[in-house]
């Protein structure tokens, strides 16, 4: 595992802001290589490496999911859950729009709008968890219950 410079990422100022610890990790990031790609480079369970997802719905609604790496979303089991006709992906352009991260370096944290998040309730049991600092091949390690206390997330199961 790589320890670098932190990058300055507005998620890693809103973690240094709320006094939350956590580690920083780099690696090679290669491009739609994914969670595999990073839990490879780091030495690690894919399942640890939480990837965030932003989705639509069919009003153009955006949100947020937090999703183990080796999982996939139900989005037909997450729309009846939150009362909506269909969720879908959103482009990279409407995600960075949104988020003011590029797909491959989001965080859920700091993101440019506020969005509703929906958290993979198994991510709570982890002891620590890998998740995206706001930059393509950067992880910041931190406490599941750290992005609960700071991102109130609503705990579902739609990981298939």
């Amino acid at each position: 595992m790589a320890k670098n410079k932190t990058p300055i990422t507005p998620a890693i100022r809103l973690l240094r802001n709320e006094k939350v610890f956590f580690e920083e990790y780099t690696y090679n990031y290669e491009d739609r290589g994914g969670t595999a790609v990073s839990a490879r480079e780091l030495g690690v369970d894919e399942h640890s490496i939480i990837k965030t997802l932003v989705m639509e719905d069919e009003n153009k609604q955006p949100l947020i999911v937090l999703m183990h790496g080796d999982l996939e979303v139900s989005t037909k089991k997450l729309a009846r859950l939150i009362g909506v006709k269909n969720i879908a992906p959103c482009s990279p352009e409407t995600a960075n729009k949104h988020t003011g991260y590029l797909v491959g370096g989001t965080s859920p944290f700091g993101t440019r709008k506020s969005m509703p998040v929906y958290m993979e309730d198994t991510i709570v049991e982890l002891p620590k968890i890998y998740i995206n600092g706001g930059k393509r091949g950067f992880l910041v390690v931190l406490d599941p219950r750290d992005v609960i206390r700071l991102l109130q997330p609503i705990l579902v199961q739609v990981g298939i």
